[in-house]
């Protein structure tokens, strides 16, 4: 009877587990979920950094076409802008690091400074290298746009500024500075894939 009843209910449980896994499933779709996804972001390529250029994409969505460009164009300047910083950020702590100075972290916090300066100074010069917007379907317009600005303009920005600085002249090797800031500049292209 023991027997009987352990088989039953082994035979109850198996049964209840194939109807929970014949189950209909409600399938939701990925676009009713996070909107359609996009294989290839417009202008994602053109925004790659590579050894002569820094270079940032960025894409945002607005009810209105000419807004959707502004806040693209934005946040790409935005991200060019800390991509800048973040690189001569690495290229002065080498550099610093490299030679001896009597005051490091005095020439380290001016020359930060200067960067920052200069990075904000380089957004005149940017070219925007690719721009495309689409349509949502909820009427809503998406823009992409990739700019770019040439590391040449950058460490010409950097030199310009300190000569400008006599404190800074006495410390800065130009030739030196940029070897360092190519190595960094090879670096970053590599890191994505150039």
């Amino acid at each position: 009877m023991r027997k009987m009843c352990y088989s039953l209910m082994m035979l109850t449980m198996l049964v209840s587990l194939a109807f929970v896994g014949c189950k209909s499933k409600k399938t939701v779709s990925a676009k009713s979920e996070i909107g359609k996804v996009l294989d290839d972001v417009p202008c994602e390529s053109a925004g790659r950094s590579d050894k002569k250029f820094f270079r940032a994409s960025s894409l945002a969505t607005s009810s209105d076409l000419q807004l959707a460009k502004e806040k693209a164009l934005l946040l790409a300047k935005q991200r060019l802008v800390t991509l800048i910083n973040s690189n001569t950020k690495s290229v002065t702590d080498r550099y610093v690091n490299e030679r001896e100075f009597g005051e490091a972290s005095e020439f380290e916090q001016k020359f930060e400074n200067l960067t920052r300066e200069v990075a904000d100074e380089t957004l005149s010069n940017i070219v925007v290298t690719c721009e495309k917007a689409s349509v949502l379907d909820d009427k809503k317009y998406r823009a992409f746009v990739a700019i770019e600005v040439s590391r040449e303009d950058v460490l010409n920005g950097i030199e310009r500024r300190v000569t400008r600085d006599q404190k800074l002249q006495v410390d800065y090797d130009k030739k030196k500075f940029e070897e360092i800031f190519d190595q960094e500049m090879e670096k970053m292209a590599k890191e994505r894939g150039y």
